[in-house]
């Protein structure tokens, strides 16, 4: 995948989660959570939907590394590279 591709995933699965997100005014440096008003079940859930989707097993201490769009790009590139 690429890192397009990766970023459209990520927004994909939050919509999914949300409908009512706004990615208009999203800062890919900052926080998702607090930009997009999402709790630690939403987080969970992007989590749970990436391990659904592409049977990515996500460790917990590697969550502070999909804090932001681009954070999530950067660790999930290598994971995805053959995708």
């Amino acid at each position: 995948m690429t890192n397009d591709e990766i970023k459209d995933l990520v927004l994909d699965i939050i919509e999914g989660i949300d409908d009512e997100a706004d990615f208009a005014s999203l800062d890919p440096d900052q926080p998702l959570r607090e930009q997009l008003d999402l709790d630690s079940m939403d987080f969970l859930d992007i989590v749970m939907e990436l391990r659904k989707r592409h049977q990515l097993q996500i460790p917990e201490q590697d969550y502070p590394n999909l804090a932001t769009l681009n954070s999530c790009v950067t660790y999930l590139a290598p994971l995805l590279k053959d995708v």
